[in-house]
């Protein structure tokens, strides 16, 4: 075990001593010259993050449409939608982003090895057909080897990834309706809203409907997953704009045509997400073969090896988040407006970051697979360096464009005022949000999910008591002064892992 001059300066004396002539921190700043360079590397993680961010931006959009509908009915059912949507938010991410990640990372690896073995099966036959004498009589032959050639790449492939992904995948979507069916009420009670609340039947209509489509989310983001560890983000991202065009197209004629209100736009959102997995599907069927040849294919083991790593994280991470709602609902239904209003421009625009996560991740599982660290620096290196610069770009645009956005949400004068107070935590925070992101995806490229679990254990630990502390005493502006800390831990939770150059890093200084 290195001393703790190495962990805390990696860079010193002591480190260069031991003969590492290489400094870890330097990775953050490989190539900065070549950052929009249109090279090999760059057009990749462009044509990944590019639909990834977008497809990851639909829902939230679709989220922040309907929060514009619910708000024309008024604040008490706007509050009431955005603790039902905070509840969801948290049961979907702990049932299913373990999952996905998960995926991405195994379905990149296994994709990577069945090509490097296509690759040399390749190379195989070539020789072979160059060695055949051409004589009429091995025609035969040979173009029997031909043949198999041309079929590879063709065939669907096996990866047992897929097969357990969405057998995981259906299975939670289940499990999730059928507790937030039966637990509503007593879950809202907990987030703050009481019996005799005006925000408690219907945030219960909104949450009982909208649960029903859980099994369709899970198995979409399952999906997902699968296609990101291909490498293929367009496909989501069609699938994901054709179920929120959807969406938004049903929600005014479910909520004010049909006189349906909250309940109108659960149930346009649930139809949203069953076309989405439909789509997803049908795709996936001509990629993959989905039912595995035996169970012994499957791999459950490892999935929930590492499954439950990311879960504990996943709780850790989205109850600062929940909590941070819930201490909002305490303080009443205008606060609760607003916060909703300002948290979901601040997920939403972040989510632009996430994108490169999805790149980062999937390049880096297979520069892994195929042990080769040189990409695996250079991608990491570009994806932190574009993730610094959008967040300097989305602080800019919210700083300047969100006190105009926000009267599209409500016309509230009050809700308006503590959305305006809000405005410089959404904004400011942008580029720490955008560089935590992408830490994130770029540890879970690495396949480093223990840390990603313990690190972040850590931080919730801390914000939580910075939330606990701030609320009571400055209540709306110290609930985003908790969150501000929070994103900024989890920052430097990768930082600190990349920049010591530990775990799967190592590799950094030899």
């Amino acid at each position: 075990m290195g001393s703790l001059n190495d962990i805390l300066l990696p860079c010193s004396s002591a480190t260069m001593s031991k003969g590492r002539t290489d400094c870890p921190l330097r990775v953050f700043f490989k190539d900065a010259r070549s950052l929009f360079k249109k090279d090999e590397l760059g057009l990749e993680i462009a044509q990944i993050a590019l639909p990834a961010a977008l497809a990851l931006m639909a829902d939230p959009i679709a989220s922040l449409i309907d929060t514009a509908f619910i708000g024309q009915i008024g604040p008490i059912e706007l509050a009431a939608v955005g603790i039902s949507i905070a509840v969801f938010n948290q049961a979907s991410r702990v049932a299913i982003f373990p999952l996905v990640s998960v995926t991405t990372s195994f379905v990149a690896e296994e994709d990577a090895t069945c090509n490097i073995a296509d690759d040399t099966e390749f190379k195989f036959t070539s020789e072979m057909t160059e060695l055949i004498p051409r004589k009429e009589h091995t025609s035969s032959f040979s173009s029997g080897i031909s043949s198999n050639t041309a079929k590879m790449g063709t065939e669907r492939k096996h990866i047992p990834s897929v097969s357990t992904a969405l057998i995981i995948g259906g299975i939670l979507g289940l499990l999730q309706t059928i507790l937030l069916v039966l637990c509503a009420r007593p879950i809202l009670n907990f987030m703050g809203v009481k019996n005799d609340s005006p925000m408690m039947n219907p945030a219960c209509q909104y949450l009982t409907l909208r649960s029903l489509g859980a099994p369709a989310v899970l198995l979409s983001l399952a999906m997902q997953g699968v296609f990101r560890g291909f490498k293929d983000t367009k496909t989501p991202l069609y699938a994901t704009v054709a179920g929120d065009a959807t969406n938004i197209f049903l929600d005014p004629i479910f909520m004010f045509s049909f006189d349906l209100g909250v309940s109108g736009a659960a149930i346009a959102h649930v139809i949203s997400q069953y076309l989405i997995s439909l789509i997803l599907l049908s795709r996936l069927l001509r990629r993959v073969d989905v039912l595995p040849p035996s169970i012994n294919d499957l791999q459950f083991g490892r999935f929930l090896k590492n499954g439950l790593l990311l879960l504990v994280r996943v709780i850790a991470v989205t109850f600062c988040i929940t909590l941070s709602a819930s201490m909002a609902a305490r303080l009443g239904s205008i606060p609760m407006a607003a916060f909703q209003i300002c948290l979901q421009v601040w997920l939403t625009t972040s989510l632009l970051a996430d994108g490169l996560a999805v790149a980062g991740q999937a390049i880096l599982a297979s520069a892994f697979a195929r042990k080769d660290y040189q990409r695996a620096a250079s991608a990491a290196s570009r994806v932190l360096q574009l993730g610094l610069m959008l967040g300097l770009f989305l602080c800019a645009i919210l700083g300047g464009g969100l006190q105009f956005a926000s009267k599209l949400f409500t016309n509230d004068a009050d809700v308006l005022h503590l959305v305006h107070i809000g405005i410089p935590f959404v904004a400011l925070t942008q580029p720490i949000n955008a560089l935590a992101f992408v830490f994130d995806g770029i540890n879970f490229g690495a396949s480093d999910f223990a840390y990603s679990a313990y690190s972040l254990v850590l931080v919730a630990i801390a914000s939580i008591l910075f939330l606990v502390l701030l609320s009571p005493s400055y209540g709306f502006i110290g609930i985003w002064l908790a969150l501000t800390i929070y994103m900024s831990l989890r920052m430097f939770a990768g930082l600190w892992r990349i920049g010591t150059a530990r775990g799967p890093w190592n590799f950094l200084t030899s």
